[in-house]
């Protein structure tokens, strides 16, 4: 299996990469290949201008269009998630999610800004037609606390059990996928079926 993440936050420290960190590292642990991309590390004209032919652009639609889910990760700016975001996802084709599974999450100020998620985020996943959209995960900036130094960042309990209780969820809907067949695999089950009338 393998899931495309995807952080949304400018800042290289940020509680919603904590989040996605998180996940990729739990995601790894069960066998799942997770390949992550951050809005910061395309280059701002390659976004900017849509430059759907960018070789940065390119290689993430090729990996999303490969990928069995997606995680995708921001901060919630004036009640909305992260503009770059949006821009790296306008440079998807239209039916991108297609067949596949989506864990959105969020983190923000507080929880005035918990239905961004539902009322922002969810409808882009589905205009590129997401198989499922998952409840997805809200947190506000107190339930993620930020390690000093090697220590890492710290989750509140409630927060956590939220967390892993959502990627079980993900974890087990990407098993449950439905598997496309591949080419001539089709014509060799039905020459060798037992038809019966």
């Amino acid at each position: 299996m393998l899931v495309v993440s995807v952080g949304g936050s400018p800042s290289t420290r940020s509680r919603s990469g904590v989040l996605l960190e998180r996940s990729g590292r739990w995601l790894q642990e069960r066998g799942v290949e997770v390949v992550t991309f951050q809005v910061r590390e395309f280059a701002a004209e390659d976004l900017l201008h849509a430059r759907f032919d960018s070789p940065q652009v390119r290689h993430f639609q090729a990996l999303v269009e490969k990928a069995d889910g997606l995680i995708v990760s921001t901060p919630v700016y004036k009640a909305s998630f992260a503009g770059a975001l949006k821009t790296l996802l306008d440079l998807l084709p239209e039916r991108a999610l297609e067949h596949k599974v989506v864990l959105p999450i969020a983190t923000g100020g507080s929880i005035a800004h918990m239905l961004a998620v539902d009322y922002a985020l969810k409808p882009v996943l589905s205009a590129l037609k997401a198989q499922e959209t998952l409840q997805g995960i809200f947190a506000d900036d107190s339930q993620v606390a930020y390690g000093e130094g090697n220590t890492p960042a710290q989750l509140a309990a409630s927060l956590e059990a939220r967390l892993l209780d959502s990627l079980e969820t993900f974890h087990s809907a990407l098993a449950r996928r439905p598997r496309p067949v591949a080419p001539g695999e089709l014509n060799e089950r039905l020459i060798s079926a037992r038809w019966s009338i």
